[in-house]
């Protein structure tokens, strides 16, 4: 990420009339870097939520795993020892952490 002033100077030296390759050398930023702040001008970076990538090992259980919960009261440790996930090892507090996301507040 490039600092308002990093970014403002690169701008200023484009103004200049330097080379992109010039530019990244006196600034330290890969010339794809600088073509692109160049090309965006002012406009502030935006940055989004996170695509949605594969699916956490837990979504398959997290419908059971809450329903055990709220009709036993039971304990993360205890639906851990319900929950067999084939071939990976989740830890108790990603049991726990999944649970507190799916139940809200």
């Amino acid at each position: 990420m490039v600092l308002l002033g990093e970014l403002l100077m690169i701008l200023d030296l484009h103004r200049q009339g330097p080379s992109i390759t010039a530019i990244a050398r006196r600034t330290g930023r890969d010339p794809k870097t600088v073509r692109r702040y160049i090309a965006r001008g002012l406009e502030p970076p935006a940055y989004g939520p996170r695509q949605a990538g594969r699916p956490s090992q837990l979504a398959p259980y997290l419908v059971y795993a809450k329903a055990m919960s709220v009709a036993t009261g039971a304990v993360c440790e205890g639906l851990f020892v319900h929950m067999p996930v084939v071939g990976t090892i989740v830890e108790v507090g990603a049991v726990a952490e999944a649970l507190a996301v799916t139940s809200g507040p």
